[in-house]
């Protein structure tokens, strides 16, 4: 009896060893037929073409460096400016490095900065490069003579000249698509008279102008500067000087060495201080030297406060120490501060003449120009109030030749 029961029961187990032998043939064969369909789905609708080539449509390489026309960044930057996406156009290509076509960004001032003081180490340019001069408009609302800096640039070539204009937040220029002006604003942040304020304006307009690799020449205007000679004159007065235009010298008084502050020792010593106007022109070079400083501006920024004026010493104190061969010492904007005051003469309507007008751009003097002498010493002029403009297009085509 017991030999047949071991029979019987070493016949189950062998039956049952098969039956679970089977059992995992069939799972493993299920698991591997599930992982080649999923290989062979994944295969075929990765291709760039589908298999009916009724709906067959290719992926377009371009489309994963290039945007829509109509998509922008949504949200808003760290400065509250709305930045814009690259419309139909390689965004790594050389030309819209070299020449951004929109003034519109998201980068802060720290960033913008950084970025404008980036020099190649080759001297070759890997494009043709025309020079040209970046106008730098620090204004606090709209720009009262505007058509006459339309008429000055009316018929002249666009790839010698740039615009870009600094206003306080909330102000737009109001002018047709086909100005010069015409989306020039850079994003702005407000600025106080005689406050550290106007030099973070005029550093963020020298920072956006460097991003174009053309701009050689970057002058600096406010909204009631005129310009008293046409372009071309101004053009190749510029192009072709050796230096930079940056007023420069030094004031005992109390309105210039007296604003020095000691606690600026000893990285700046009171032999050091210079006062200028603010209203200069410089070469690509210096331009990238002043907005790539940040030891000596920080300490204009904490110590000349109150009644200092940095607008009045930064740059000039700047420059004298470090780039001083790179400066011829002057202005080429002309100011009357014959009344004194904390403000120069203005000019009014009654105030303009023929004769005043020749006064301006040549008085019998001569100032220096590439180490020799030159009868045109100011391209510009200012204090113009907005009355003025009406006799000045007047006078335009007469006396100052545009």
């Amino acid at each position: 009896m017991l030999r047949i029961m071991r029979f019987v029961f070493k016949d189950l187990s062998i039956g049952l060893i098969r039956v679970l032998c089977f059992l995992m043939v069939f799972v493993i064969g299920i698991v591997i037929g599930l992982l080649s369909s999923s290989h062979v789905d994944r295969y075929f609708t990765s291709q760039p073409y589908v298999l009916n080539p009724n709906q067959a449509f290719a992926i377009n390489p371009n489309s994963l460096c290039t945007s829509s026309i109509n998509e922008t960044v949504s949200g808003n930057d760290r400065n509250g400016n709305v930045g814009v996406s690259c419309v139909k156009e390689d965004c790594l290509s050389m030309e819209s490095f070299r020449f951004p076509k929109n003034v519109s960004h998201g980068m802060t001032d720290e960033e913008l900065l950084w970025r404008g003081s980036l020099v190649p180490e080759n001297a070759h340019y890997p494009f043709d490069r025309m020079p040209k001069i970046a106008f730098l408009f620090l204004t606090r609302g709209d720009l009262p003579f505007l058509p006459l800096w339309e008429r000055f640039f009316k018929g002249q070539d666009a790839m010698k000249y740039s615009v870009y204009v600094h206003s306080n937040p909330g102000v737009k220029l109001d002018v047709l698509n086909s100005s010069v002006f015409y989306k020039r604003q850079i994003p702005s942040q407000a600025v106080e008279w005689g406050k550290v304020t106007l030099v973070e304006a005029e550093r963020r307009l020298l920072g956006n102008a460097l991003l174009d690799f053309s701009n050689e020449r970057f002058v600096l205007l406010s909204e009631s500067c005129i310009p008293i000679y046409n372009f071309p004159t101004v053009y190749k007065y510029l192009v072709e000087s050796k230096y930079s235009f940056l007023d420069c010298y030094e004031d005992p008084s109390r309105y210039g060495q007296g604003r020095y502050n000691r606690y600026m020792k000893p990285d700046i010593r009171p032999r050091d201080w210079r006062k200028g106007s603010q209203w200069f022109e410089m070469n690509r070079a210096l331009a990238v030297k002043v907005v790539a400083d940040t030891k000596y501006f920080n300490l204009f920024k904490r110590y000349c406060t109150d009644d200092c004026y940095p607008d009045e010493h930064y740059m000039p104190t700047f420059v004298h120490m470090f780039h001083e061969p790179l400066n011829a010492g002057r202005t080429v904007t002309y100011v009357d501060w014959s009344v004194g005051g904390p403000h120069p003469v203005s000019f009014e309507a009654k105030n303009i003449t023929e004769s005043f007008l020749k006064s301006l751009r040549n008085n019998g003097t001569t100032c220096s120009y590439n180490k020799g002498k030159s009868h045109i010493c100011y391209l510009f002029a200012r204090k113009f109030e907005s009355s003025a403009l009406e006799p000045l297009l007047e006078l335009a085509s007469k006396v100052l030749e545009y």
